[in-house]
């Protein structure tokens, strides 16, 4: 049987993926694009330029470009009535970063009867995605969460550091509104006091005048033993009821920045402490929709802090696919067309592979004594699902190959 049998969708209703985030290389959006699009379902997306890999893909049927600014919500949620204009009628939106989420919450009241899309409180999505709320959340649902700090100015960020022990995370805590050539990433371990200073200075120049540095600060959470999973995440779809009607939990294998950032090998390994923990706070807070949580397990005591509340769709999304064919993105469109959907059974041991950034990671695991060549070819051959390759859509991969050499020639030549 088919996947398309098997999973039953209502290919009378279209999707459109709302993607604000100019990141050609965010390969959630593709997974988007090709699992709904394999189901029969026209699937319509934002593009940064017309060379965006996941635009290539056979399966997006209509792509809208230039995308619109996230600054201006007024101007994206009229470019989301014009392309309403050209449906045949209600159609699922969905979003792959954190802005075209809080967008929905707090103005997606204007778009309801003609997209479909979850509903939930319309302050949580803000909350839950910034780094400071989300300690709060954290600390009034009583879920284990890192010591965190928003430093008003380097001699704060110093104290904190002094107190908790280098290394210490820093993350992001606004948008930058500056020249992205002083170097900021959104997590960065910081190793020593000297790193500090300079990258609170670095967050000063980004940001300009601010009630704070720009970043805020998390204690690091040491490596457990070696052999031990230690980071977790947690992909779920919840109902209007904020039930949880499909959710599994995997472990970050491989991440790049190494220790610190997205997925680049993961594997899908059931953890039912954890799932019972992340839909309880879920349920709790009555969140609705996709969500995608990243825990790290404290072996100091046995816990698991939850690090990231990704209110919209994880990146990886597409490792957990059970035995029905069932995945987040399709859970939901099922759900929001009324056919409703059994799960089928995990699939443990499934994996996915990010081919433009695991090479990296690899290669600096390997260095470290982490990781040798043979383990990683291994792992790599071993990959059940990729980020850009796939047998039956070619396009999207050579494309984000070609542009990932085209980038690393270009920081070559500027350096």
């Amino acid at each position: 049987m088919s996947v398309r049998a098997s999973v039953g969708a209502d290919t009378a209703t279209d999707a459109v993926l709302l993607k604000l985030d100019r990141n050609v290389f965010h390969h959630g959006g593709l997974g988007v694009i090709r699992s709904l699009g394999r189901l029969g379902i026209r699937v319509h997306a934002m593009r940064e330029d017309r060379f965006a890999p996941a635009g290539a893909s056979r399966y997006a049927r209509r792509t809208v470009s230039p995308m619109p600014d996230c600054a201006a919500p007024d101007d994206v949620l009229d470019q989301l009535d014009r392309l309403a204009d050209r449906l045949p009628g209600p159609a699922l939106l969905v979003t792959t970063d954190d802005a075209g989420a809080i967008l929905l919450a707090e103005h997606g009241d204007k778009l309801r009867p003609r997209y479909l899309f979850p509903a939930p409180p319309a302050d949580l999505p803000r909350r839950a995605a910034g780094k400071a709320t989300l300690a709060e959340i954290c600390r009034v649902a009583g879920v284990p969460h890192p010591a965190t700090t928003v430093p008003v100015d380097a001699a704060e960020a110093a104290a904190f550091a002094d107190l908790h022990g280098y290394p210490v995370v820093a993350k992001v805590n606004r948008p930058w509104s500056a020249d992205k050539s002083v170097g900021l990433q959104s997590t960065t371990i910081v190793r020593g006091r000297d790193e500090m200073l300079t990258l609170v200075e670095q967050a000063r120049r980004a940001t300009g005048d601010g009630p704070d540095t720009g970043l805020l600060l998390q204690e690091y959470l040491a490596p457990a033993p070696a052999g031990t999973r230690q980071d977790w995440f947690f992909h779920g779809y919840f109902d209007a009821s904020s039930k949880c009607m499909f959710g599994h939990t995997g472990t970050k294998e491989r991440s790049f920045p190494v220790h610190a950032g997205l997925t680049t090998y993961g594997t899908w390994a059931p953890n039912e402490r954890l799932r019972a923990e992340a839909v309880a706070l879920l349920s709790g807070l009555g969140y609705q929709g996709i969500v995608d949580l990243d825990y790290r397990w404290d072996p100091r005591d046995d816990s698991y802090r939850l690090l990231d509340f990704n209110p919209r769709l994880g990146a990886q999304f597409r490792l957990f696919q059970d035995s029905a064919g069932i995945d987040a993105v399709r859970a939901m469109h099922l759900d929001l067309t009324g056919r409703g959907f059994t799960p089928g059974d995990a699939v443990p041991g499934r994996s996915l592979l990010v081919e433009n950034y695991d090479p990296i990671a690899a290669r600096i695991l390997r260095r470290e004594g982490e990781l040798s060549l043979r383990s990683w070819l291994r792992s790599a051959r071993a990959a059940d699902e990729a980020a850009w390759f796939a047998r039956d859509d070619l396009a999207p991969f050579f494309l984000a190959g070609a542009r990932t050499l085209w980038q690393a020639a270009s920081n070559r030549l500027r350096r």
